[in-house]
């Protein structure tokens, strides 16, 4: 038998990895593609009534045009999680910039740069 705080913790994966798919492709179904914005990590709350989602945009320097986006749809985002999912508790999104996965990745431009100018 497994003990109950694995059950609850494999639960809480299975749901935030459903929520991340369903609110991926929420994303994708209703932003333009300028900015471009990834979904990056979602954070649920134990109770499951959060989540944070975590994203980034294409090109830089478009996050808060895309936070306010989201933001304004955050409600369509929450019928759309009632719709496409079974959960009895249908959770309250927030939004945020992703800077840490921005920082790696100007961490691995600048490694590149490094390495080429190495090579050559």
């Amino acid at each position: 038998m497994i003990p109950q705080s694995n059950k609850q913790f494999d639960r809480h994966d299975r749901v935030k990895s459903m929520l991340s798919e369903v609110v991926a492709a929420f994303i994708r179904q209703e932003a333009n593609h300028n900015p471009l914005i990834t979904v990056t990590g979602l954070t649920v709350s134990p109770n499951y009534r959060d989540i944070t989602v975590l994203f980034t945009t294409i090109p830089d320097g478009k996050e808060e045009d895309a936070l306010i986006f989201l933001k304004r749809k955050g409600g369509d985002l929450r019928a759309y999680i009632k719709k496409h999912s079974h959960m009895k508790i249908i959770p309250f999104v927030d939004f945020a910039v992703d800077y840490g996965e921005r920082h790696r990745q100007h961490i691995d431009t600048i490694a590149q740069k490094i390495e080429k100018k190495e090579t050559t």
